[in-house]
């Protein structure tokens, strides 16, 4: 194949993000959240929020990031953040993944690729804290916006909640402070159980 072969090639390979359903829902709770929808909205809130980062960032390597972070999920599913279980083995499947789906790209863009997703799964870097932060307070926002729909399905605790949120002011302070503020409210409201 050609350079641009390989190009379009992933592209439309990654076009089943698309079909990649993921547990929380829209805002107004009328259908489940897909990841082309929540890929889309991170690198969205990346642009707005980057200057509640905790250290500056370079937007478009975070932008990048968001954007292909979840692209593993084509072969390896959506592994639900308090599906104990099914994370047991998300490493493994996401590893595979990634080795397959970047490699469909030209050589020189596979490894700039995979070297992004490398570094958000590491979580070390300024970027990858930020978007890792943004993964974070995304669907909790949704789940906040849609009374807990998700939440109530999976009777999610607010301690739950806590252990998956305990990175989130790694990387932006601001955005952790808003997003306790409002878990508080939502025990309070009851849609988030309060064990």
């Amino acid at each position: 194949m050609t350079r641009l072969e390989q190009q379009i090639n992933f592209i439309m390979e990654v076009d089943k993000l698309k079909n990649i359903v993921r547990q929380n829902y829209l805002a107004d709770g009328s259908r489940r959240e897909d990841d082309a929808d929540h890929s889309w909205h991170l690198a969205l809130m990346c642009a707005i929020l980057s200057e509640h980062s905790n250290q500056e960032i370079d937007l478009v390597k975070t932008m990048v990031m968001v954007l292909i972070h979840d692209i593993v999920e084509i072969d390896a599913g959506d592994t639900y953040a308090y599906d104990a279980e099914f994370n047991l083995s998300k490493q493994e499947r996401e590893l595979a993944a990634a080795e397959r789906i970047f490699h469909l790209l030209p050589e020189d863009q596979a490894k700039e690729m995979r070297s992004l997703w490398d570094e958000f799964e590491a979580n070390e870097t300024p970027e990858a804290k930020f978007a890792s932060t943004l993964d974070r307070v995304q669907p909790f926002l949704l789940n906040a916006a849609s009374e807990g729909k998700s939440w109530k399905e999976h009777g999610v605790t607010f301690s739950q909640v806590m252990k998956r949120n305990e990175v989130t002011p790694e990387g932006s302070e601001a955005l952790w402070k808003y997003q306790y503020e409002l878990m508080k409210k939502q025990v309070e409201l009851g849609n988030l159980i309060n064990e």
